[in-house]
């Protein structure tokens, strides 16, 4: 499982690895092994989120703007407004969210960095998000590998699987910024 926390450690900072696919295929053959070992599945996944996030969140504070810039971390000022706001409310709640949306983690990530949130704050917030990040990856590898009577076909059926929801999810929240932005460009 070390191997495990360290793909999804790595994929944490370097947002481009499928951590959750990772996760997702790695419980599908847990599943079809032992269906206890899923637990350390989603124990490693949790640990490699979590000290991934510390890593990125780190990388945040200390290179500030310029870093986010450099990275092209920081594309849309207008989205990381808003992500500041919603975090300046409720600070637990949209660290969990953002965990569990593709392409969230890192605004808020960023929009924490900036807004100076402390390091207690995130380090316990940041808890329940990679918990429950790793739970909801693990739960669709198990579905898939429940589903099919094979392992690599689990496996499969869990990476497509997770592949299609990020593909969805990242569609709704396209149109929802075009149709957005179109309001107000309207009401301009």
């Amino acid at each position: 499982m070390a191997w495990l926390a360290l793909v999804v450690g790595f994929g944490a900072i370097v947002p481009v690895v499928p951590t959750g696919a990772a996760v997702s295929a790695a419980a599908a053959l847990a599943f079809h092994t032992h269906p206890l070992l899923v637990l350390p599945v989603i124990a490693a996944g949790a640990a490699g989120a979590y000290v991934g996030d510390l890593v990125m969140y780190a990388m945040c504070r200390a290179g500030g703007e310029q870093l986010a810039r450099r990275l092209r971390w920081l594309r849309d000022e207008e989205h990381l407004a808003v992500v500041k706001q919603r975090l300046q409310r409720s600070q637990v709640p949209v660290l969990l969210v953002s965990r569990l949306l593709p392409g969230g983690r890192v605004p808020v990530l960023l929009a924490a960095a900036f807004l100076g949130l402390s390091w207690r704050t995130f380090v316990v917030a940041n808890v329940p998000a990679c918990l429950l990040w790793s739970v909801v990856y693990a739960g669709i590898g198990v579905a898939g590998g429940s589903i099919f009577p094979s392992p690599w076909q689990g496996v499969i059926a869990a990476v497509v699987l997770v592949v299609v929801i990020t593909w969805v999810v990242g569609l709704i929240s396209r149109r929802r910024a075009a149709r957005d932005a179109e309001a107000e460009a309207e009401t301009a």
